[in-house]
């Protein structure tokens, strides 16, 4: 059921026991999202634990309360007053909403949620879950601690691109802005978020060796087995460096972190990835979405490319069908031509 963010503060400050969750593979916007959060209904006395279902990059140990994460032990039933789902559906956390007995209280930004849970506060047009929650802290008149801004200015300024991808709105730069007065250091928190040990960077040079460029050109793809990845130690902005490839319009990562289950994430400078996401059960924004796709290596990477093809030019694909069947008329005079 969706609901206004009158009611989403009602819902937050009528619990006292909550545990917030993100999709796996978390981003800036995950964490950003739910460390803000927490460090308001902690100052609230609320008790709160912080469960995501996968490992957290080390890289945002910058975030004050980066600690708290904690990955749900397998087996174990966890009961709380409210689940809080940040930046996802359900569908994308992982273990945690089948270990969390509560009801379910989904603040997300992307269009694609698939509205499951017991109640969605929903703004596609926000360019993070990060601000969403700025804008829900000022509806309750809280006081921003340097632990909650740096933290909602993290998961802002990450999934705008640092204020550079489309997503960023006027209201944007006003949120970040008001973080900054709080005492945020934007220099300390990206360069902090650039950094990478030499093996990180060693396995991105490795992954970039398998790039590949297919439709003219206009997409481009690293796919990596789940072999390679056992001696590729980090993919984290190889996404980043395909997208800026000249002529490229979609650019796709594929990696089997888990043996029988390849993550996917792509970013676009126009096309709608999220209905190539949707296709696999994923979702996101226009041009930027993920998905899981439990495949085969092989078939797996088949059936995205084929995927991407038909959202870069569905006419490619009807016009092959057509070639085929007139093919096919001319050889059998008993089928009918086509029109």
């Amino acid at each position: 059921m969706k609901i206004s963010m009158e009611e989403t503060l009602a819902a937050l400050q009528s619990a006292q026991n909550l545990i917030l969750t993100a999709h796996v593979n978390p981003d800036g916007d995950a964490l950003g999202s739910v460390l803000g959060l927490a460090h308001y209904l902690l100052g609230e006395g609320k008790q709160v634990r912080l469960l995501i279902d996968d490992d957290i990059p080390a890289r945002y140990a910058i975030l004050p309360g980066y600690e708290m994460f904690q990955k749900p032990v397998e087996g174990e039933q966890y009961q709380a007053d409210l689940l809080v789902v940040l930046d996802a559906s359900l569908d994308r956390t992982g273990k945690v909403h089948e270990a969390v007995q509560a009801p379910v209280l989904n603040i997300d930004h992307h269009p694609t949620n698939d509205g499951r849970a017991d109640k969605l506060y929903l703004d596609g047009k926000a360019a993070a879950t990060a601000e969403i929650i700025f804008s829900l802290l000022e509806l309750a008149k809280a006081k921003f601690t340097l632990p909650m801004a740096s933290a909602l200015y993290t998961g802002i300024a990450t999934d705008s691109g640092f204020f550079k991808f489309s997503n960023t709105t006027p209201y944007t730069m006003r949120a970040a802005a008001r973080l900054l007065e709080v005492g945020v250091q934007p220099s300390e928190i990206s360069e902090a978020l650039e950094v990478r040990p030499y093996s990180h960077v060693k396995g991105l040079a490795d992954a970039l060796q398998n790039i590949e460029v297919w439709h003219n050109g206009r997409a481009a793809g690293v796919f990596l087995s789940y072999e390679q990845m056992q001696v590729i130690e980090a993919t984290d902005s190889l996404i980043d460096m395909l997208r800026i490839i000249e002529g490229v319009e979609v650019a796709v990562v594929l990696k089997y972190k888990e043996e029988a289950q390849a993550r996917v994430s792509m970013r676009s400078k126009g096309v709608d990835v999220s209905t190539v996401a949707a296709k696999f059960g994923g979702g996101g924004h226009v041009r930027a979405a993920g998905c899981g796709i439990e495949k085969p290596y092989e078939e797996a990477k088949a059936l995205l490319k084929a995927a991407i093809d038909e959202a870069l030019n569905p006419t490619d694909i009807l016009d092959e069908a057509e070639a085929v069947l007139r093919a096919s008329s001319a050889q059998d005079p008993t089928q009918p031509s086509a029109v």
